[in-house]
């Protein structure tokens, strides 16, 4: 493919940036550096009704933090600015009174109180879904229905219209897809838009070509929500005379079961985020958590997203940034939905978390475990995030699966301990504490020894010891190896926890 690819990711600021519009954004993204194109942050807020403030500003520090950076947007700039829409809204009437005199559009002023009484007609007459179309607008107060001296009359009058696309009446319209193939309209099952308000402003539709057009865009690559829409752009190419870009709509982000589109409230259920970054919502004051505060690094959400609807076509899984750029391509995107599964997207994070340098793991955990009451050398939270490091998924798991590392357990895991300690093994014990207490270097290799004798001494087997110890120090039963655990907590400490457990236990052991 040329060098002049050109793709763009248009998104409306009327709320938090959904994942699967990041996801958008992302293939956009990917798809511009693999072939060494342009990739456009345009902002279309044409419809000032939804506006939501700080919407825009949200946007931005999504895509920031995901690493999908634009060639040209509102904040960068670029050889078409302006790149919000609402700042371009001067140039889209002429489009509009362009199809008017072509015969592709016509005024329509039509109240909402008759609109909706045409639609209750039509329910009544059983049309499954009453529309605006080649039809009905015979029967309304249009230019098409009206005389040209009561068309006159009324727009000198000022009277509030919207100028609507005129679709041909029962016309069979084709177009490819990169993603679904061949795409099949009848423009009889098609409303007429509208393409220009009373409010002076253009609708999505007739912006988003225009600008489409203008800035020169190669390949519309949306969201399958907007396929209902791609008969009406491809007639609005048709209409202008302009060359059609080629359109991909990439497959919806499903629910974990497969049924509907993910929403906000099946995160809200279920337990995870479903947008990039925290969200505030201005006007209730309701909070939504993000990806990034939950611990996600950027290139395994991004790795996460990928996935949604693209493979690679073979068996790797975690991919850098340059190496996604590398291998993606359109041609591997389904057309079928994508199953939203939290805990594949908490597996690539860990995948990431464990290709960290031990000093970057230290520089991220430490901030979390000074807050809770942690300072510990660089030497030893090296040993540390090293032991840990296999057992986290993010960095706050640091503190709240490795504390004990830090402070003496204040609960056991008591139905391991029931099942572990057995009567007459407390009073072998001694034997144990006091070797170790003799254990010199106290390294991992060096207290294994000492409890691998301490075992063949007194013919004990590893389940009958290790469980213990391991309880004792953690009071888990899962954990890093036990005497690289215990080294690095020192033999005081160890000794410690070991006596106070092992009293404890007889207590835990007695129980019923």
């Amino acid at each position: 493919m040329s060098s002049n690819v050109r793709v763009r990711f248009a998104p409306s600021p009327t709320g938090p940036l959904h994942i699967g519009g990041v996801r958008t954004a992302l293939y956009n993204y990917l798809f511009a550096k693999k072939n060494k194109g342009t990739f456009i942050l345009r902002i279309e807020d044409t419809d000032q009704t939804r506006y939501v403030e700080k919407a825009e500003e949200y946007i931005a520090q999504s895509l920031k933090w995901c690493g999908i950076e634009a060639d040209e947007s509102p904040e960068k700039g670029g050889e078409f600015n302006p790149y919000r829409q609402s700042e371009r809204k001067d140039q889209y009437r002429q489009y509009a009174e362009q199809l008017l005199e072509s015969g592709h559009a016509y005024y329509a002023f039509d109240t909402a109180e008759e609109l909706e009484e045409m639609r209750e007609r039509m329910r009544k007459q059983n049309v499954p879904s009453p529309q605006y179309n080649a039809v009905s607008r015979q029967y309304m107060k249009n230019s098409l229905a009206l005389s040209a001296d009561e068309v006159k009359k009324r727009l000198d009058n000022g009277e509030p219209y919207v100028i609507r696309a005129k679709l041909p009446r029962n016309e069979e319209l084709r177009f490819e897809d990169e993603i679904r193939g061949w795409v099949v309209f009848n423009t009889g099952q098609l409303d007429d838009k509208v393409l220009f308000k009373s409010d002076g402003m253009p609708t999505y539709h007739l912006a988003n070509v225009v600008d489409d057009h203008l800035m020169k865009i190669t390949h519309v690559i949306r969201g399958e929500e907007w396929l209902p829409s791609a008969p009406l752009h491809v007639l609005l190419y048709r209409f202008f005379g302009w060359e059609q870009p080629i359109f991909a709509h990439l497959p919806l982000i499903l629910k974990p079961d497969g049924h509907g589109k993910l929403s906000k409230r099946d995160g809200d259920r279920l337990g995870f985020p479903v947008f990039p970054l925290n969200w505030k919502d201005p006007e209730t004051g309701e909070q939504s958590n993000g990806f990034k505060e939950r611990g996600f690094f950027p290139d395994a959400f991004n790795n996460m997203l990928a996935f949604l609807g693209w493979n690679p076509g073979t068996n790797q899984e975690v991919f850098s940034k340059e190496e996604l750029i590398e291998t993606f391509s359109l041609e591997r995107v389904g057309k079928s939905g994508a199953k939203f599964d939290f805990e594949k997207g908490k597996w690539f994070n860990q995948q990431y978390l464990k290709m960290q340098k031990p000093e970057t793991l230290v520089e991220l955990a430490s901030p979390v475990l000074e807050k809770n009451g942690v300072k510990k050398d660089d030497a030893f939270l090296r040993q540390f995030v090293m032991q840990m490091v296999e057992r986290v998924v993010f960095i706050n798991d640091f503190w709240s699966e490795g504390k004990f590392y830090f402070q003496a357990p204040d609960a056991y895991e008591e139905k391991m301990i029931r099942k572990k300690f057995k009567p007459g093994k407390k009073e072998k014990f001694p034997e144990l504490i006091k070797a170790l207490k003799e254990t010199d270097p106290f390294n991992a290799e060096s207290i294994e020894q000492t409890v691998k004798t301490f075992m063949h001494d007194n013919e004990l087997g590893f389940g009958d010891v290790l469980p213990i110890i391991r309880i004792a120090v953690s009071g888990i039963m899962q954990g890093p190896p036990i005497f690289e655990m215990a080294a690095l907590i020192g033999k005081e400490e160890t000794v410690n926890r070991l006596e106070k457990g092992l009293e404890a236990f007889e207590g835990i052991a007695g129980k019923d």
